[in-house]
């Protein structure tokens, strides 16, 4: 029994589940494309992950023009790893009270999330055939029993209106269709376990709450992108530095100073989301990288040509704001680029399917787009897109946390990998018109 279930929860964000009378139950984020820290849905607007103090902190003290382009920091909870009477687990958040909760840096380096992926890093071979053991391994993960997780709440809770699929390493069609983003549940799983192992010993631990960037976003099309041309921190052990460099080394981190670390991409044709995952973006040359980019934009039917200035707008507003930003480092960050897949002309296409004419009622499409009556075919309404940055564990600036490294003039790493973006999406444009 957790020590905080006596605990009353004040107050709960729009769309909530409690858990009896006291917490909020946390649920996987189902459209968490990349990352390796689990992503949990508090609310409709609220995620929250595992907090880092060094994120934290650095949330708190963003120059404001940097905000624009960052998820809003909205606080700390404290989560407990609850079982109930039938042996399954679940997340619960309560009101954070100090002391009583351990932050993740408090674990000991072998503790931290990454040594799996360490682990597997072993079997590393320099040949082409160096992720093929890990995309087997998330093709297992994908389709294992949900129930394995010990968590009720992926099985019955856990759904989106719209199937996602994920393309596994020979670019093929995996056969389950599922109801959320294969990574989220890979996440979840791992950050199961972890507890789990822990759950002897920690009873609470610091979660810190994020803006859910894709909520406004009906179908949201999500790109992550791993930006910059190193990826270690300051105070990185020599073992991890030379483990990041490699990875950077063997990528288009090195070449373009940005990889793909995670996509899914929303089909109006088949009304499913194809999904990418990180080792996909590793193996990626540099035309591979454009064709993966393009891939984004496709929504199966057509390249999505009214996407390229807004996105290209934000980019370059992103731009001009880092560039102001003597000192800073933005290590093994990511770049979010979100857009609606469900665009002006959606019922049009919906339309178009064959069996849509027999029957206007289809599972596979969410009612949303089965009506098509929300917005006019043809409407020239710029579609929405953002572009945020995420990931903060290992920045630093001038005077932060007393860092002994102080770096001079803006992340030129960060800066190369943006421009390398702004280049190839304007050539793609040209190409396109």
């Amino acid at each position: 029994m957790c020590v905080c279930q006596t605990m009353e929860v004040g107050k709960y964000g729009k769309n909530a589940t409690r858990s009896g009378d006291r917490g909020v139950l946390l649920e996987p984020f189902i459209h968490q494309v990349g990352g390796h820290s689990s992503m949990m849905r508090y609310d409709d607007h609220t995620v929250c992950k595992p907090l880092i103090t060094r994120e934290q902190r650095f949330y708190e003290s963003l120059p404001p023009e940097m905000k624009e382009f960052t998820p809003e920091y909205k606080g700390v909870v404290s989560v407990c790893f609850e079982g109930d009477s039938d042996g399954y687990i679940n997340l619960v958040a309560y009101p954070y009270v100090e002391n009583e909760a351990v932050e993740q840096d408090d674990m000991p380096e072998r503790d931290q999330p990454r040594r799996k992926h360490s682990r597997r890093s072993l079997h590393r071979s320099s040949s082409g055939t160096e992720h093929k053991e890990e995309r087997s391994g998330l093709a297992s993960d994908s389709t294992e029993s949900i129930q394995e997780t010990k968590s009720p709440r992926v099985d019955l809770h856990i759904h989106s209106d719209v199937p996602f699929q994920m393309l596994d390493g020979n670019s093929g069609l995996s056969s389950e269709k599922i109801s959320y983003n294969p990574w989220s549940l890979r996440c979840h799983k791992q950050q199961l376990s972890r507890m789990r192992s822990e759950s002897k010993d920690r009873k609470l631990y610091k979660f810190l709450l994020l803006e859910n960037v894709v909520h406004h976003f009906r179908l949201p099309c999500v790109l992550d992108l791993k930006m910059g041309t190193r990826q270690h921190g300051d105070d990185a052990s020599e073992e991890k530095a030379a483990r990041q460099m490699k990875k950077c080394e063997q990528s288009t981190s090195a070449t373009l100073g940005v990889r793909v670390c995670g996509m899914q991409v929303y089909q109006l044709d088949t009304g499913h989301y194809l999904c990418r995952n990180k080792y996909y973006g590793r193996g990626l040359s540099i035309e591979g990288f454009r064709n993966a980019l393009y891939q984004y934009l496709h929504n199966g039917i057509e390249l999505r040509k009214d996407l390229f200035e807004p996105i290209l707008a934000k980019l370059r507003s992103l731009k001009a704001v880092l560039e102001r930003q003597a000192s800073y480092r933005f290590y093994s960050s990511s770049l979010l680029i979100i857009y609606d897949g469900k665009d002006s002309r959606a019922g049009m296409f919906v339309e178009r399917r064959p069996e849509m004419r027999l029957k206007r009622v289809d599972s596979s499409v969410p009612e949303s787009l089965q009506d098509g009556s929300s917005t006019e075919p043809g409407s020239s309404a710029q579609p929405k897109v953002d572009v945020r940055m995420i990931d903060f564990a290992h920045s630093t600036f001038k005077g932060f946390r007393d860092d002994p490294t102080v770096h001079d003039g803006p992340d030129m790493g960060y800066m190369f990998g943006l421009e390398s973006l702004i280049n190839i999406m304007e050539q793609m444009r040209e190409e396109n018109q």
